[in-house]
């Protein structure tokens, strides 16, 4: 996503109205001004302003024919423009936000208003940026944690989304399952702490070897902690209990059952369907018919059965995601080529 912090351009053919602008605005915000629609498009280009007020009958190009044209552009696709209108029913109001616009504001302008509206869309801006910034603190901190187990391809972004499918169908609201999303490509976060060694090894692993590989999920847990945010809360929870079995076989802890928290029991269950989906080094593709039966074997051993049932039930949709992804592969391998 682009964003800008440039000024906060003001466009009117009323010298008058933009003097108002400036005397409300200026002891806060940095401005720049424009008298029509051609000289808007202007400095948008020189300013890249942060956010535009934008007059809407003007006499070369009018307020929506400068929005439009704005919008088209890359650059300014998420730049928010508000339209100050002379009068009631001046403008299609549908007509003004297809075109772009994320506010209205009328003639005579109130000061506080102006002010109050030119707060509130700067701050969401920001706040649209630092969720980006998040996501994409997220999306470094995954591939990391993958880092030398290149030929993964999406698997962490892929079991992501099937964590997200299969708790949304057992019961997880809307916004906990999308935060679920974000933190499953971490769970593996504590394979950085592992030695290339062991990781990159061709053969199977000593029991020495088993002993370091397994202290991932400790390591993950712990760098994971460090954030203060829900996310890496959950995520450091996954990232410590995503090996632990139902039956109480598992790593580090041995828990069992319901004592396993619930999250890291969905993506336990995701990435085992993924990773026999996928094809790796010491193995080919497995078909959906032998995966689906090695879930159904495992159930209340290593994964919850509940889980595996609520799985297989939603497949349709887990495949329709798998299909997505893998064109994701494809296009990343052809362009690697």
């Amino acid at each position: 996503m682009t964003v800008h912090y440039g000024p906060i351009l003001c466009v009117d053919d009323d010298p008058a109205n933009l003097g108002l602008m400036r005397s409300v605005l200026q002891d806060e915000f940095q401005l720049a001004f424009a008298r029509s629609g051609a000289a808007a498009i202007e400095a948008s280009e020189r300013h890249r302003p942060s956010l535009i007020l934008l007059d809407v009958l003007m006499p070369d190009m009018d307020g929506l024919q400068v929005a439009r044209a704005l919008k088209a552009r890359k650059e300014f696709e998420n730049t928010p423009i508000i339209f100050v209108t002379a009068r009631n029913g001046e403008v299609d109001e549908e007509a003004g936000f297809a075109a772009g616009a994320v506010d209205y504001i009328s003639k005579p302008i109130s000061p506080s208003i102006l002010r109050a509206r030119v707060r509130s869309h700067l701050s969401l801006v920001r706040s649209t940026a630092l969720e980006a910034s998040y996501r994409a603190a997220i999306y470094m901190l995954g591939e990391a944690g993958h880092y030398n187990d290149n030929d993964t391809g999406h698997h962490i972004w892929r079991m992501a989304a099937f964590s997200k499918l299969l708790a949304r169908a057992v019961g997880w609201a809307p916004e906990r399952a999308a935060l679920l999303e974000l933190a499953a490509p971490m769970h593996d976060m504590g394979k950085v702490g592992i030695p290339h060694g062991i990781l990159k090894k061709p053969g199977p692993l000593t029991n020495e070897e088993w002993i370091t590989m397994r202290t991932h999920s400790t390591i993950g847990r712990e760098i994971l902690d460090k954030g203060d945010g829900p996310v890496f809360q959950l995520a450091a929870v996954i990232a410590q209990n995503h090996h632990e079995r139902w039956d109480g076989s598992g790593y580090p802890c041995g828990l069992r059952g319901n004592a396993i928290p619930e999250a890291a029991r969905i993506v336990a269950v995701a990435d085992v369907f993924d990773a026999l989906s996928m094809k790796r080094p010491y193995k080919d593709i497995w078909p959906l018919d032998r995966v689906t039966e090695h879930l159904l074997h495992g159930m209340d051993q290593h994964l919850e059965g509940r889980l595996v049932r609520a799985f297989i039930e939603i497949m349709p949709a887990v495949l329709q995601e798998k299909a997505r992804w893998d064109s994701h592969d494809a296009l990343h391998k052809r362009g690697a080529a």
